[in-house]
């Protein structure tokens, strides 16, 4: 991992991608140690395309008063196409020198963390990055920061859905987000008690689905919860349900699709300790001297990993947890 020797007296701190619950935390955290370090703070609005469009403006500790339980980013998001070329980054890299920064804390995910590492290359920045993303997909880290509101508020609609099932004896398919990873899914379906669940990192046979259906169908279960992935193969829940509604008349068959409400809300207490602790972590990291690293928990210890194995590296499921969904069928 690389380290520098240059002091860090001014920082410059965004969030970019899709935004998750705990962002303000990390970013309150990340301006608190910084000012008890003598570390000026640049907050970059909208994310790298702040960066170009110089959206910089100085922090100070009461800024990020009031903004811990606040869901969302209070620096805003954004995606940007211009930072995707060689010239976007160089005017990235000439607002970071106007500002005298000496390095960025970037909070987002692995889209986040790929602009990171390559302005770090192109142009000798310090970048050091928090994993930020509901997917909880990022190499590095057990949790990402938002992953357990996320999970909770997916968990709360879907208890809520089982309610009104089995009110009315209907099969409900619900999709979560997850379109490359299925972390949500998998943990939602086990606490939620679905008898079905469908994984981007498994292969959908649909015949398995209509013999599991039927096999409920035979023990006289009338109503029933299937978890599915955005990502799965079969492509979401209304596409699942054009696949089996024909075989399964007998079902009352309805789709519900959870959407952005997974990312939005007040972040628990799990996600704002964690993001407090990663932009704590990000300071120190920043004045030991590292740079192209993101900061993370593994085994309730901050690790840092390099950003390039953060990005390139899938995170794998818990496969024993895949293993336990089969069981509770």
């Amino acid at each position: 991992m690389a380290e520098k020797n240059t002091e860090v007296k001014t920082i410059g701190v965004l969030t970019s991608g899709g935004d998750s619950p705990g962002m303000n935390a990390a970013v309150r955290a990340v301006v608190r140690v910084a000012e008890k370090k003598d570390i000026q703070v640049y907050g970059i609005r909208h994310g790298y395309h702040g960066l170009i469009t110089d959206e910089i403006k100085l922090m100070e500790k009461n800024f990020v008063s009031n903004i811990i339980q606040r869901g969302g980013t209070i620096l805003k998001s954004a995606r940007s196409k211009e930072f995707r070329t060689e010239k976007g980054r160089a005017k990235a890299a000439e607002n970071i020198k106007k500002y005298g920064i000496d390095a960025l804390v970037t909070i987002g995910g692995d889209g986040t963390f790929t602009g990171a590492d390559i302005l770090s290359k192109e142009h000798d920045i310090t970048v050091v990055g928090i994993p930020a993303t509901i997917d909880n997909d990022i190499t590095g880290t057990d949790e990402t920061i938002g992953y357990d509101t996320a999970l909770n508020t997916a968990l709360e609609a879907i208890d809520k859905i089982r309610d009104t099932a089995d009110a009315h004896e209907r099969m409900f398919l619900v999709e979560v987000m997850g379109r490359d990873a299925g972390f949500i899914a998998l943990e939602t379906s086990i606490a939620g008690g679905a008898e079905l669940v469908l994984l981007p990192e498994e292969l959908t046979d649909i015949n398995d689905v209509k013999s599991q259906l039927n096999k409920m169908l035979k023990n006289q279960i009338r109503s029933s919860l299937i978890v599915v992935a955005e990502g799965d193969e079969i492509g979401g829940a209304i596409k699942l349900a054009d696949e089996i509604r024909d075989d399964f008349e007998r079902y009352d068959m309805r789709v519900c699709i959870l959407g952005h409400i997974q990312r939005g809300g007040t972040p628990t207490a799990r996600d704002r300790v964690l993001a407090s602790r990663l932009g704590a972590a990000a300071i120190k990291t920043l004045t030991e001297g590292h740079s192209n690293v993101m900061v993370g928990v593994v085994n309730n210890q901050v690790k840092i990993t390099p950003l390039r194995v953060a990005v390139s590296k899938k995170k794998d499921l818990d496969y024993s947890l895949i293993e336990l969904a089969k069981q509770l069928r």
